[in-house]
């Protein structure tokens, strides 16, 4: 028996491995395993080249409770350790690196989300235990090694009568931490990082119908069947996929082996995936991974997190930020690299080259993959458009390099539901749609209920009317409009009225003369008595509605970026409603306006006005009690 001191020079290092060395202590069993799965895998690898003569056998990690004695014992059946090495990896190696790191992180205030380090694993256990034994054996025929450590830089180490090869770490668990004694606790744990584990994880026994026993079936005099209860038989409860999709090549998945592996990594999602992306990369960085498209709702915010990152199948967080694209964080999926830095911070995470180069393949990848569907099958992504265009959106805004190819495939739907890409649509609409000055004026609407009258102006014109409604979507039109020649504008079909939407070179000629229009403007201006409007008259078809009511474009789109956080408008306060109230001075109602005794005057002004509004959805309250008894007046 030996018993020695763990050179330290950091005061107190267990309290600070406690306190600084993991942002969750629950993290102790994911680094545990880790340690028994890389034992396990090494010594396949020696077993393999002939350095290790041995048989691997039925090699599966294990993990018991025994309450009573309250321990909690990791147990893996990988190379195990001798009493030499135990003494350089445990006492030495892995001290002084657990000393470094918790020098490097103790004193930072500003970055608590310190990502596990799995060389240091073993470290973890002194979050949540109080006592920590190591019992190993060597593949070497050596005898086995007895380590123990109450949390101070005292150890123990002398021999042990351990007969099997491997390694048993048994946590005595620490009374603030007596959670981890609890089966669904670990359960829970097992479940959330090593459900895909390389190597076999035992939790415990269960109960299954015996594959060998076949139940009979008798009949009664009367003939009816009777089926005698299935054999059950016990086995170990294998918590684990070993095999998960991700690791296996594309050729050898079927459609179905994609939607069982979506169903697998989330159980409470009912709705299936529109399509996946099998991430495959060994140069020059390992990647694996696959990525799914889910139906998504308009609240970006909702949808992040749903991307699982892992290193060499050990479950890591959900928070790739830094690692995938911004945008395609609203992906579903998993994505394993051994390359990716696990040992430092996020944000030191997000400036790491290799990292940033991960990013971009995968950017590249989704690209690719969106182009070939759309190429392949036009229709089926016409269908899946509405459920995918706020991803693509969204990464066309923030990634120029995806905007480079995705302007190929994002599609531009018309109020009656065909679909354009971008290029298609200038080209459809550069002899109806160019105006005066040169300008290939773009017409949408946001909603085709609510802007349905506009619509059908601008339609009558035959001009066609693209529906852009998703939440940024006034984002990507100023980078549109933008990343041209300059000549592109879009517009809203209810920013004004058809004629002035594209303004042609033939002028309508008003009915009213200068200094009628003169009289008529304040007369208006008082009834409406509305600051928020600016009345402008102007001479439009005889036909069309004596009041309309638009949105100047400039002034209504700032007011949508502001809303969705972008474009630089945060921090300048909420934008004023402001509005247009065109008068059309060939109307006869105008006219009959202008005729009319002050009292009618303020009548028909009133009526038409709420008219307007009523069409834009901005008549409400006493204004809409006002305009309902004014209308029933009228037709009385």
């Amino acid at each position: 028996m030996s018993k020695g001191n763990i050179n330290v020079s950091v005061e107190n290092i267990f309290p600070l491995i406690k306190k600084f060395l993991y942002s969750d202590h629950e993290i102790f069993l994911r680094e545990l395993i880790s340690n028994g799965t890389d034992a396990t895998t090494k010594l396949k690898h020696l077993i393999s080249i002939g350095e290790a003569k041995t048989e691997l056998g039925d090699a599966k990690i294990e993990i018991s409770i025994n309450k009573d004695a309250k321990t909690l014992t990791i147990k893996d059946q990988g190379l195990g350790m001798t009493t030499d090495e135990v003494e350089k990896y445990i006492n030495q190696i892995a001290f002084s690196g657990a000393e470094e790191f918790l020098e490097k992180y103790k004193d930072d205030k500003n970055d608590t989300g310190v990502i596990g380090h799995f060389g240091l694993g073993f470290y973890s256990a002194f979050m949540v235990a109080d006592k920590v034994e190591i019992i190993t054996k060597s593949f070497k025929d050596e005898p086995a090694a007895h380590w123990t450590c109450d949390g101070s830089p005292e150890y123990t180490l002398n021999e042990h009568d351990k007969s099997d090869r491997g390694t048993e770490i048994v946590l005595h668990i620490a009374e603030d931490s007596t959670e981890f004694l609890e089966e669904g606790k670990i359960r829970g744990l097992l479940t959330k990082y090593n459900r895909f584990n390389q190597v076999p994880i035992k939790f415990g026994m269960k109960k299954i119908n015996d594959p060998a026993h076949k139940p009979k079936t008798t009949k009664d005099k009367d003939g009816k069947e009777t089926t005698e209860p299935h054999r059950q038989i016990e086995v170990d409860d294998i918590i684990n996929n070993t095999n998960p999709a991700w690791t296996k090549a594309p050729a050898d998945l079927s459609d179905e082996d994609y939607v069982n592996f979506y169903r697998e990594l989330y159980p409470m999602q009912f709705e299936e995936s529109l399509f996946h992306i099998h991430l495959n990369v060994d140069y020059p960085f390992n990647l694996t991974g696959i990525l799914f498209f889910p139906k998504l709702s308009q609240n970006l915010d909702m949808q992040k997190d749903k991307i699982q990152l892992y290193q060499n199948q050990v479950f890591v967080t959900d928070n790739v930020e830094g690692i995938v694209p911004d945008f395609l964080q609203m992906l579903k999926g998993v994505i394993d690299s051994p390359d990716i830095p696990l040992n430092v911070s996020r944000s030191y995470l997000q400036a790491d080259g290799a990292v940033k180069k991960i990013s971009g393949y995968i950017t590249k990848k989704v690209a690719d993959k969106l182009t070939s569907l759309f190429k392949k099958d036009r229709e089926d992504f016409e269908k899946k458009w509405n459920d995918i265009k706020v991803i693509i959106e969204y990464g066309m805004l923030s990634e120029d390099k995806f905007f480079d190819k995705a302007k190929k495939f994002a599609l531009y739907p018309t109020v009656d539901d065909t679909f354009f890409t971008f290029d298609e649509f200038i080209e459809k609409t550069k002899d109806t749609q160019t105006d005066k000055d040169g300008n290939h004026v773009i017409l949408y609407a946001a909603n085709k209920d609510a802007q349905h009258s506009y619509i059908q102006e601008a339609k009558a014109k035959g001009y066609e009317v693209l529906l852009l409604d998703s939440p940024i979507i006034s984002h990507l039109m100023q980078k549109l409009e933008t990343s041209g020649d300059g000549k592109i504008k879009f517009s809203r079909v209810d920013a004004d009225h058809a004629d002035n939407l594209i303004k042609k070179d033939d002028n309508v000629i008003s009915k009213l003369s200068d200094e009628e229009k003169e009289k008529l403007k304040p007369v208006i201006e008082g009834a409406v008595n509305n600051s928020a409007y600016t009345v402008q008259l102007e001479a439009m078809d005889s036909n069309s509605s004596p009041f309309i009511i638009t949105v100047p474009e400039f002034m209504r789109r700032m007011k949508e970026m502001q809303a969705s956080g972008g474009g630089g408008m945060m921090g300048m306060g909420n934008m004023p409603d402001m509005y247009n109230l065109v008068v059309n001075t060939n109307s006869p109602l105008v006219s009959e306006i202008l005729a009319a005794d002050e009292d009618k005057q303020k009548g028909l002004i009133s009526q038409a006005f709420d008219l307007a509004k009523l069409s834009q959805n901005l008549l409400h309250g006493e204004d809409l009690t006002n305009f309902i008894k004014r209308s029933y007046e009228l037709i009385k």
